[in-house]
């Protein structure tokens, strides 16, 4: 009886239990990554939030390396979602300002998965999902009269920025970006005196809009303005 009762209750759990998947699998992921950083994510850890087995995960994801995949696939299509909403017009010179919008609604979502930009960076493919976001911002380009060959140029002069955050040249370290240069830093003040002039005046004191270490919002705006003025100018 306890045997058939014991059995009963594992089945009724199963049962209860959303079904595994792919979408569901990088899902979780997103949220682990969410609370814990992108580091956070095992495939250990993974199955034990979803209540799986590990192996049961494999029937979806073949390794870590797919799960980054997908979860840029699942952020990459969250943006185009949100974008696609944008209904502010974009032929002559509007191009700018919808470029503009485009670009800062992609990040004001990456700003909630503030991890998310060194997967982006880290894949060896494209994403789909990317790629389709990337043909809508040409798209509005040659609304706004560029040739194939500057919206190519544009392209690269925008980088990472068209969708939504800056490429770091270097990161110092984990710590907290006050602004002051760290203790290596201040000990080469006398061979790096502009460097580190220039780290001691800094200060990033919006956490709630910086990606990475030193991607804060006016900067990114800042860096955003000058290519679109220079864009608009070469159209």
């Amino acid at each position: 009886m306890k045997g058939l009762m014991s059995l009963a209750t594992r089945s009724s759990r199963t049962e209860s239990r959303p079904a595994l998947s792919r979408d569901r699998v990088l899902r979780a992921a997103i949220e682990l990554a969410d609370e814990g950083g992108i580091g956070a994510v095992t495939m250990r850890r993974l199955a034990e939030s979803l209540g799986a087995e590990a192996m049961s995960l494999y029937h979806h994801v073949a390794n870590k390396e797919q799960v980054l995949d997908g979860v840029v696939d699942v952020i990459a299509t969250e943006i185009n979602e949100v974008v696609g909403r944008i209904t502010l017009p974009t032929r002559g010179a509007a191009w700018q300002s919808a470029a503009r919008e485009r670009i800062l609604t992609a990040r004001r979502l990456l700003l909630r998965h503030r991890w998310a930009p060194s997967v982006f960076e880290s894949r060896t493919t494209t994403s789909p999902a990317v790629l389709l976001y990337y043909d809508g911002l040409i798209g509005i380009m040659r609304d706004g009269g560029f040739s194939n060959d500057l919206a190519h140029r544009a392209m690269h002069a925008l980088g990472s920025r068209a969708l939504g955050f800056s490429q770091e040249l270097f990161t110092p370290g984990d710590g907290p970006a006050t602004g002051e240069p760290d203790p290596v830093m201040a000990s080469m003040a006398a061979r790096l005196p502009h460097l580190v002039g220039m780290l001691a005046e800094v200060m990033h004191d919006d956490p709630d809009s910086t990606l990475g270490w030193c991607d804060d919002q006016a900067e990114f705006e800042f860096g955003l303005d000058l290519l679109l003025d220079g864009l608009d100018r070469r159209r």
